[in-house]
């Protein structure tokens, strides 16, 4: 895979009309930076819901969903993924125009075949490495959040070059675009979120939380310790990898990662990380989310629910009430 020229421009889309469907915090993001970037963008929602209110008071015009497909050139899937195989039957499948693109932000549903794309479109990916109010507040000032970018169909012979013009309407192509595959970005993306970001940093915190409780400390102090923290390590290695926040941490802090973070993360815990991406490679991790949304999310309910009774939620929020940099934030 290579890096794009970071010559990059819209040409490719100038004269398309491109319809996004969805208008969350990427949905959002996505058509207000396509239109400032001069791209023909209408929006497809169903009538009466809170974001066709917020997507009208931002200008745009908003149909129904396939009343949008059908006036598109390019359909941009921005819901949730657990509602995209019924919208692609019910709104796109037999709307989308023929040699028209269907660009997806993850490749979940294609990768995993729970949407099988007509053979006669292109079906392509652009994935901002950001959330979507970083999307757009690097837009407005004038730089980008990098891009990932993939072609899973090209009946035109132009797939590619819609992803990439995509993407620099977005301003991805002010910072970095990268070539992937549905495959690489859909598997890379699972793994990480449930093996770091979301599911090994929060159960993390969780447990050094009840060890030091379990061991007589106070609770406020082990909040501090191993949750408060945390966002000023995060932030060092956000901005300069283990090399600036080893430049920043005491020797102390230093000695200790270099003793004693091998014996909490060691080699049996990569082998179960191992594990948890072949589950989602073989398709046992897709298998089972889809089915645990089918049945109405009981499991999902109930491990949600652990997580907001944990004792570490109860004595943040008092402590959090403190922070007065926090309260103007919100």
């Amino acid at each position: 895979m290579s890096s794009a020229s970071p010559v990059v421009t819209t040409a490719e889309l100038e004269k398309s009309k491109i319809a996004i469907l969805g208008y969350g915090s990427q949905g959002r993001s996505h058509a207000l930076n396509l239109r400032d970037s001069g791209l023909d963008v209408i929006v497809g929602l169903r009538a009466g819901g809170a974001t066709a209110a917020t997507a009208k008071a931002d200008g745009f015009t908003v149909i129904e969903p396939a009343e949008a497909v059908k006036q598109a050139d390019l359909v941009a899937v921005l819901t949730p993924d657990m509602v995209q195989p019924d919208l692609y039957v019910n709104a796109i499948e037999k709307n989308l125009k023929p040699n028209a693109a269907l660009l997806f932000a993850h490749g979940f549903n294609v990768h995993f075949k729970t949407i099988a794309p007509r053979k006669d479109i292109d079906v392509i990916l652009v994935a901002p490495k950001g959330p979507g109010h970083l999307v757009r507040t690097e837009y407005e000032i004038g730089r980008g959040v990098p891009c990932l970018y993939a072609v899973y169909q090209d009946v035109t012979g132009k797939a590619k070059e819609k992803a990439m013009a995509y993407a620099a309407g977005l301003g991805g192509a002010r910072a970095l675009l990268i070539e992937t595959d549905f495959k690489e970005e859909t598997e890379t993306d699972l793994f990480g979120e449930q093996a770091v970001l979301c599911g090994g940093a929060s159960e993390l915190v969780q447990k050094g939380f009840e060890t030091l409780v379990e061991a007589g400390y106070r609770p406020e102090i082990a909040y501090y310790e191993v949750l408060h923290e945390l966002k000023l390590i995060v932030d060092l290695l956000y901005q300069g990898g283990i090399t600036k926040m080893l430049t920043f941490i005491s020797e102390t802090a230093q000695y200790g990662d270099y003793v004693s973070g091998p014996r909490i993360v060691d080699a049996a815990t990569k082998e179960r990380m191992k594990a948890v991406l072949k589950d989602i490679q073989d398709g046992t991790f897709a298998k089972n989310w889809t089915a645990e949304y089918k049945a109405g999310l009981p499991n999902y309910k109930k491990f949600k629910q652990a997580d907001l009774d944990h004792p570490i939620e109860k004595i943040g929020a008092q402590l959090r009430e403190k922070m007065v940099w926090l309260n103007q934030q919100k």
